[in-house]
C-alpha cells in the first residue's frame, strides 16, 4: 500500500482528505459499471486497504467496498483486528458491512453520505463495536450525487 502523508492544511480537514481517497475507488467501480462506492482503510496515517463495489465483476453480493478494504487492511496487518484504525467509506455502511466491522474492531468508521434506505443507521441500534467512534456526512453531496447518477443513468 502506499503510504499518504498529511500534514494539515487550512483548507481540509483529514476526513475530507482520506474522503478523497475513497472516492477514487467509487470511481473505479463506476468505470467497471459497478455501484459507485468506494473505501479504504487508514491506520497511523498509511492507507492499509483499498476497495469498491466488485459485486458484478465476482457476481458474489458481499463483495461490497468496505468487505473488500477491510479485509485488504488485516491481510497487510497480518491480524484480524483493525482497533487502531479508520474505515473512510463513501456511502453509509449497509447492515451487513456494519455488523462486519464488528468483527474487525474498527476503530472509527467516516462516511461519506447518508443511505436512508439501506444503511445501518435506519435500525437506530449499535450494530457496530461498543468502541467504534462513527462519523457520516463529510463530502456528503459529492458522495450521494455519484450514486445517484449512476442510477439515473440506468433508468
Amino acid at each position: 500500500m502506499r503510504y499518504i502523508n498529511f500534514e494539515g492544511d487550512d483548507n481540509i480537514s483529514p476526513d475530507d482528505f482520506f474522503m478523497n481517497e475513497a472516492l477514487r475507488e467509487a470511481k473505479l467501480a463506476l468505470a467497471e459499471d459497478e455501484i459507485p462506492i468506494g473505501a479504504i482503510v487508514l491506520c497511523k496515517g498509511q492507507i492499509i486497504g483499498r476497495g469498491h463495489n466488485l459485486t458484478e465483476r465476482l457476481n458474489d453480493v458481499s463483495a461490497h467496498a468496505e468487505m473488500q478494504a477491510l479485509t485488504a487492511a488485516t491481510n497487510y496487518m497480518g491480524g484480524k483486528y483493525l482497533k487502531d484504525c479508520t474505515l473512510y467509506v463513501t456511502l453509509e455502511p449497509c447492515v451487513m458491512c456494519a455488523g462486519a466491522s464488528y468483527w474487525f474492531q474498527i476503530g472509527k468508521i467516516v462516511f461519506g453520505a447518508y443511505d436512508a434506505r439501506m444503511g445501518f443507521g435506519r435500525l437506530n441500534q449499535k450494530i457496530t463495536h461498543p468502541k467504534t467512534e462513527i462519523v457520516g456526512g463529510i463530502r456528503e453531496n459529492e458522495c450521494a450525487e455519484l450514486v445517484r447518477n449512476f442510477f439515473k443513468a440506468r433508468r
